[in-house]
């Protein structure tokens, strides 16, 4: 009877710790009371129930921000390619074909993915519904939770005449502003009617914006730049990036999740421009120059996040080490239940990278004098590279299990304490 009522005890406190609103923290203070009371009658269970607020005082203190990203009203969310679901397909820059989208969603669906991106699998694990693209005005898009900016092929320069995308991270912001302003003029003007599909305006202070971008930045200067010149390149672009961040403070953003850039050397796309000669190659067959320059562009990015969370007392910061997971699943990828860890999925050529700059996944052309398929491989999930530059829906699952441990965040948060996460698997 004591374990069970203690038990009675710390749920009631959990329940409690979980609906005391921020703005009134000193609720807390009444379990300690509730503590007393119960041991009055329960001496027995004194030694218990002490264990037991120990933990839940440690739990209840813990900094804010915790509760914030795991369980945020709503996501904004600036990117390129790794977490489009749907913005540059949206602006007929560019269009995919099948097998795009096979694995989840049987057809393509804007993201550059055999399914799900990391960012789909982080939404559902906080039982967010995935982001509808700010440019998809089809289908009935609902932004009540949310809305997504990133665009494939995007950086954090402004585009120039040659670039992929024009939706720079600079004018991916004024597009967030732009719908902040017309969402909260149709709130005001038309009462009740939209707000089953428009953010409230509280949403834009309490929400999460993640932030997914550089990788374009690092991959495209190679093409017209040294490595030194490369990394001498990065402070400047990492003021275009902090410029950015300050726009989003001064629109009310206060909680960022920023993940750094991956290893762009172990990218077929890359070694197959870069990697022809074995000497520029590291033990694991990626380039180093292209992993050297992204470790830096990482080690200042960092340093910039920690400089925007002290200059910024009451913004919330989460930096999100994608470099490290993504380099530790290429590094052990048949420990993890890969079997391919560069070698493209939907590609041509064969082994050792079954990549061709000139096609396409999905793509039918005269290569040569031939006809050629860039077809899909029979089972994706033992490839973590699905089309030379993105990676498969299995390698994104993965990469997203590790990120929600908050082994690789700073500040970090606990994987010990599952009853802040709706973990779906």
């Amino acid at each position: 009877m004591v374990v069970v009522g203690t038990f009675l005890f710390v749920r009631l406190t959990l329940f409690l710790i979980q609906y005391i609103k921020k703005s009134d923290e000193r609720t807390i203070y009444i379990i300690p009371f509730l503590s007393l009371i119960y041991c009055c009658f329960n001496p027995m269970a004194m030694a218990l129930t002490v264990n037991s607020l120990s933990i839940l005082f440690f739990i209840s203190f813990l900094p804010s921000t915790l509760s914030i990203i795991l369980k945020p009203p709503a996501i904004i969310n600036f990117g390129d390619s790794n977490s489009d679901t749907g913005n540059l397909i949206s602006a007929g820059i560019e269009s995919l074909n099948p097998p795009y989208g096979q694995t989840c969603f049987k057809l393509p669906s804007g993201r550059y993915c055999d399914g799900r991106l990391i960012v789909d699998f982080l939404l559902d694990a906080m039982d967010m519904p995935f982001l509808n693209p700010y440019l998809d005005s089809l289908g009935l898009p609902n932004f009540k939770k949310g809305c997504n900016f990133a665009a494939a092929g995007s950086t954090i320069l402004p585009a120039n005449p040659t670039s992929v995308s024009p939706f720079s991270f600079d004018l991916q912001i004024s597009q967030f502003i732009r719908f902040k302003s017309r969402a909260l003029e149709l709130l005001a003007k038309t009462g009740r009617r939209y707000e089953r599909y428009l953010p409230p305006s509280d949403y834009y202070a309490k929400g999460l914006y993640m932030i997914d971008i550089g990788q374009n930045d690092i991959a495209g200067a190679f093409y017209s730049k040294t490595l030194d010149q490369v990394i001498a390149s990065i402070p400047s672009t990492l003021e275009t990036f902090e410029a950015g961040l300050k726009r989003l403070y001064e629109e009310g953003a206060r909680n960022f999740w920023i993940h750094n850039t991956g290893p762009l050397g172990c990218l077929a796309q890359n070694i197959a421009k870069f990697g022809t000669d074995s000497t520029k190659l590291d033990e694991f067959g990626c380039v180093s120059s292209h992993n050297q320059a992204a470790k830096l562009f990482n080690l200042q990015l960092h340093a910039l996040s920690n400089k925007f969370q002290a200059q910024f007392r009451d913004s919330n910061v989460t930096y999100v080490d994608i470099f490290s997971i993504k380099s530790n699943l290429i590094a052990n990828y048949t420990q993890f239940g890969f079997e391919n860890p560069l070698m493209v999925c939907c590609g041509v050529g064969g082994a050792p990278l079954n990549y061709d700059s000139r096609i396409s996944c999905g793509q039918t052309k005269v290569l040569d004098g031939t006809t050629v398929t860039a077809k899909a491989c029979n089972d994706s999930s033992e490839y973590i590279n699905w089309d030379g530059i993105h990676y498969t829906e299995a390698a994104n699952h993965f990469v997203s299990d590790q990120i929600l441990t908050g082994k690789y965040s700073d500040p970090p948060f606990s994987d010990q304490m599952p009853f802040l996460l709706s973990l779906k698997y």
